[in-house]
């Protein structure tokens, strides 16, 4: 073998061991700053469910329309705002606000909402467009369009005052510590919404956290208001307890288990009647089989 390729060889070996550290130092770069979401404030948290943003979250199917329409409502830890777009899309809420302690996912649920407004206008352009051409074709193509020009306009505004509101009118968010937050309410709500978001609250504040948390939502809902409520189970729990310090020393403390939240809420909170809505969720996909329990006041 000749010098030249022998220098050749060595040239080639050390650009490998460098590719190599390369590779090493860009890992341990990706591992020093993985993002950690003590709060479950993960990035896209329903992404794994649903697959695609604008695909229906399941446990709508077990949400009643009379538990929303024309009512005021509150989205608690509402994380990336799909579900409460939704909510607010499928039962025509009066208005719908979703807090999360994370000014990101607040970012990202603004985000969603002028998606889902933009892919709502397109559509109702399109109906407007298909209803403009069967017009025109059931009068030969526009004739006598200009006798029948004021009728129309009177229908048409007739018709603007009734159709639903703008999904940016009844839908909006912001970032707060609803446990924690001190500021006298604003406003009361006919359905508040606390959807696997108890298990963060216990873990990062303990006992004392959860009994605020339903204590604030109860004195927040009118009288014959619903909570609805999807508590994670205990395994849960588990698996979370060590993503902090905090997390890790209040899981040792917790003696209000998810199985007692039920007996938690109706007897110590005052919430009147409880119903288990969970089976309407039988054959739904991983990720949404956790129970979900509505509570009037």
């Amino acid at each position: 073998m000749g010098n030249s390729e022998k220098r050749e060889k060595k040239m080639k070996a050390e650009k490998r061991k460098g590719e190599e550290r390369s590779t090493k130092e860009v890992e341990q770069k990706k591992k020093k700053h993985k993002e950690i979401f003590p709060y479950g404030n993960y990035r896209n948290y329903y992404g794994y469910r649903l697959g695609q943003d604008i695909e229906e979250d399941p446990r709508l199917k077990v949400m009643k329309k009379e538990w929303f329409e024309g009512k005021d409502c509150l989205d608690v830890g509402c994380n990336n705002g799909i579900i409460t777009i939704q909510i607010a899309k499928k039962f025509h809420c009066q208005s719908i606000l979703g807090v999360d302690i994370d000014s990101n996912r607040i970012e990202d649920a603004y985000w969603h909402l002028r998606k889902f407004v933009k892919i709502d206008s397109a559509g109702k352009i399109h109906g407007k467009d298909s209803k403009s051409k069967d017009s025109e074709d059931a009068n030969g193509l526009g004739n006598n369009i200009t006798a029948s020009s004021d009728e129309e306009t009177k229908q048409n505004l007739k018709i603007s005052t009734t159709l639903p509101k703008n999904l940016s009118d009844i839908v909006s968010f912001r970032q707060e510590n609803f446990v924690q937050s001190r500021h006298p309410p604003e406003k009361f709500y006919d359905a508040i919404l606390c959807l696997s978001v108890s298990k963060w609250i216990h873990l990062n504040w303990g006992d004392d956290g959860l009994i605020t948390l339903f204590s604030k939502i109860w004195k927040l809902l009118n009288p014959g208001g619903i909570f609805v409520l999807e508590p994670q189970p205990w395994k849960s729990y588990d698996n979370n307890r060590r993503v902090s310090e905090t997390t890790a020393e209040n899981f040792k403390k917790i003696i209000f288990r998810p199985e007692c939240f039920q007996e938690l809420l109706l007897d110590k909170i005052g919430f009147r009647t409880v119903e288990d809505v969970t089976s309407g969720l039988s054959g739904s996909k991983t990720g949404f089989d956790r129970p979900i329990f509505v509570f009037r006041k």
